[in-house]
């Protein structure tokens, strides 16, 4: 299973094949920026929308660029965020990216029509765990042929993008702290507010959307005041939606605990833990991942929708039917409880397809919610899988199968389930509404789009199921 997410991860890959050398500009705060004109796109690479996290930077809320003189060069993929890797620079976790990897790392990459102005904007946050992957991963340029700029976008991972401690907490004032990967993502939407209109896009229609840890994200942000205002939309896929959360005095005791085991004192100086080199921070296991600071977040996007306290815009939220492949990953677990077919569909139900219709549930009551269901299996993969596997969906949703997929193993059925999907999304990044036979969610009508062989809305989906987790539910 490992290797099957690998191969998800090398779809995926883009590092700026086939791409023309034609040579275009833009003016963003930082100065001037030097991209490249694609047959779909003006693609920008690696631009800055924060200072680098270094120095006194380090576990400090993100700060704004310093300017540029002269042009920048943005046609080569900037590093990703410290994160684990293998000895050969390849990711050991799948949705991981490859080397090098720098704590200068708070950088972005923009797909833009070539001659649409007020284009709607996309914003992609990644998965990984919040320990691994990046932007560039990503290639967005099918967006951008379809009159769309896509953003996506690195953030600070594991311990140098969610770890508190007592001296950090102290040096911070009253400032956020320990939810430094959230701060980035609220950092990259800022920016995007103040300089997407120099590629062509609207920044009074943003949607936020992302996969996994990014998914989760997307749902952080969505119970995190300060990101009210920033979009328009937002889109869920396999973010799950139930926690129980942390504190801050919880964030404490773990991070002391992790930086412990990379040899820091106990009554260690914040400015003494910033000395520590990243390579020794990388490895520390933890619980990573947004949580309640009493700062920057007070709920966790569960808390937030129950009480009526999410940011009420349209949403799209759904999950796939093999997400127990998450658990096969190491990302989450224990696999070694998932033995059978039904062991693996409760885990599925439980943490990725009961949240994600109850917040639609909870999210009907405000600005319509649209829920979705991928289970879809790609002819290549066929008889062999069964299940769609977690982060099966965004080669379908971004159209593209990586550089590293021989197009003849990808079918008119695979293209057209690519077709369909992808449109799904720019609609939504459009209009806030996706494809025209897909209904809005009600608790009363329980409907869903299901993206599977055949597509279609189906009701009352896997409703006693679905229904039987329903104590987990946040109150």
């Amino acid at each position: 299973m490992r290797r099957v997410m690998a191969m998800a991860a090398a779809w995926l890959l883009t590092a700026g094949a086939a791409m023309a050398q034609t040579p275009t500009t833009a003016k963003v705060e930082g100065g001037v920026i030097v991209g490249e004109i694609t047959e779909r796109a003006r693609v920008f690479r690696n631009v800055p929308y924060a200072a680098p996290p270094v120095g006194p930077l380090r576990w400090a809320p993100p700060q704004r660029v310093a300017t540029w003189t002269g042009e920048r060069d943005a046609t080569k993929n900037g590093p990703s965020c410290p994160q684990p890797m293998n000895a050969d620079g390849t990711p050991n976790a799948f949705g991981g990216a490859n080397g090098p990897v720098s704590e200068d790392c708070l950088q972005l990459y923009v797909f833009a029509p070539k001659t649409v102005k007020k284009a709607p904007v996309m914003v992609w946050i990644h998965g990984g765990g919040h320990r691994v992957g990046a932007g560039w991963v990503y290639d967005g340029q099918n967006f951008a042929r379809d009159g769309v700029v896509l953003v996506s976008i690195n953030y600070r991972l594991g311990a140098l993008g969610y770890l508190a401690h007592p001296a950090l907490t102290k040096a911070a004032g009253g400032q956020p702290t320990g939810n430094f990967g959230l701060m980035d993502q609220i950092a990259a939407l800022k920016w995007v507010q103040r300089n997407i209109a120099a590629f062509g896009g609207d920044p009074a229609n943003v949607t936020v959307f992302g996969e996994s840890a990014g998914g989760a994200s997307v749902l952080a942000l969505l119970a995190t005041p300060s990101a009210r205002g920033l979009f328009k939309g937002a889109i869920v896929q396999s973010g799950g939606g139930w926690s129980d959360g942390r504190s801050l005095a919880q964030a404490e005791a773990a991070g002391a605990e992790a930086l412990a085991k990379a040899g820091a004192p106990a009554d260690a100086t914040a400015a003494q833990l910033r000395e520590i080199p990243f390579e020794k921070l990388v490895p520390l296991a933890s619980d990573y991942g947004p949580f309640q600071d009493g700062r920057l977040t007070t709920l966790t996007a569960g808390q937030a929708f129950a009480r009526g306290r999410a940011i009420d815009v349209p949403l799209m939220i759904g999950w796939n039917s093999g997400e127990d492949t998450v658990a096969f990953g190491g990302l989450v677990g224990p696999a070694e409880q998932l033995r059978t077919n039904d062991d693996r569909d409760r885990f599925t139900d439980k943490v990725f397809g009961a949240p994600a219709r109850w917040i639609a549930a909870k999210a009907a009551g405000g600005k319509p919610s649209y829920l979705y269901h991928f289970s879809y299996i790609g002819n290549r993969f066929r008889p062999g899988m069964t299940r769609a596997a977690h982060a099966a969906e965004i080669q379908y949703v971004f159209e593209y199968w990586g550089r590293r997929t021989p197009m003849s193993v990808v079918s008119d059925e695979d293209r057209a389930m690519a077709t369909r999907m992808h449109g799904c999304w720019v609609a939504f990044a459009k209009t806030q509404a996706p494809c025209a036979d897909w209904p809005a969610y009600t608790p009363q009508s329980d409907r869903l789009m299901e993206f599977g062989s055949p597509s279609g809305v189906r009701e009352g989906f896997r409703k006693s199921q679905l229904d039987a987790q329903a104590a987990g539910a946040p109150k």
